[in-house]
């Protein structure tokens, strides 16, 4: 499915169920230290969450998903933990892929690759072919990935590729290199764990998205979260920059 219309440009078709769910999982450290658990622990916990969000998205209807599980200043965290996400990181894509596969879930990546060990990279390529022809859900994970970093790539990938590029270039010519160009702009955000930021993810995507944030850290965010976040969302009303009486004729 191609990139949907721009939100800024134009009024995107809407409905009650979201076709794009974008998460920040936060919370798991906070999760494992209530417990007296090492902060991993709340990772690998978060991870049986996400098979449950997957899970729920399918049963919904809901054609993509996108999670950020690393960003690019997740690398200033204690040298520790993220040599212990690495691993945490690996040994999903190793088990994970095939599960993904059988379940008919398409799998890619974004962010800037180039910092993770060979093998990470070599289990998200393979994912990301295995998976490409399948169109139950598109899960998206965004990892060493940062909303700043993805609008300069995208620039430099544009100015490289577009030798006769007007100097009064339009978004849409932007838009095609940005990572996620594939999936259309996020309906619903979502983040967990207590915090009211959107910490440098997809800051060109969500310029009209709806934001629900909860105080639910992410290894408890079930199916049951899942659904009141998206019953907050069908309570919205989504104007785009128009009023009320427009949407309202318009609809």
């Amino acid at each position: 499915m191609p990139q949907g219309p721009s939100s800024t440009k134009e009024i995107p078709e809407t409905g009650l169920i979201p076709k794009h769910i974008a998460i920040i999982m936060d919370g798991n450290g906070r999760w494992a230290q209530t417990r007296y658990m090492p902060r991993i622990a709340g990772h690998k916990q978060g991870v049986e969450t996400v098979r449950g969000v997957i899970k729920a998205c399918i049963e919904r209807n809901i054609p993509y998903l996108t999670l950020f599980a690393f960003s690019s200043e997740n690398w200033r965290r204690p040298t520790e933990e993220v040599t212990s996400l690495m691993q945490l990181f690996l040994g999903a894509l190793e088990h994970e892929i095939t599960r993904l596969h059988e379940n008919g879930i398409c799998f890619k990546v974004i962010g800037d690759l180039s910092k993770f060990e060979p093998k990470i990279r070599e289990f998200i390529h393979t994912g990301e072919q295995l998976t490409a022809e399948n169109k139950r859900l598109t899960f998206t994970i965004a990892a060493n990935y940062g909303g700043r970093w993805d609008i300069m790539q995208a620039i430099r990938k544009m100015m490289a590729q577009s030798a006769e590029l007007p100097l009064n270039f339009e978004e849409e010519n932007l838009t095609q290199y940005l990572a996620l160009s594939y999936a259309p702009e996020p309906d619903l955000f979502i983040r967990t764990g207590g915090e009211y930021r959107i910490s440098n993810f997809l800051l060109w995507q969500l310029a009209y998205t709806e934001l629900y944030f909860t105080d639910t850290l992410w290894p408890d965010f079930d199916e049951h979260e899942l659904e009141r976040a998206i019953q907050s969302y069908q309570q919205r009303e989504r104007r785009f920059g128009c009023t009320s009486e427009q949407i309202q004729v318009a609809g």
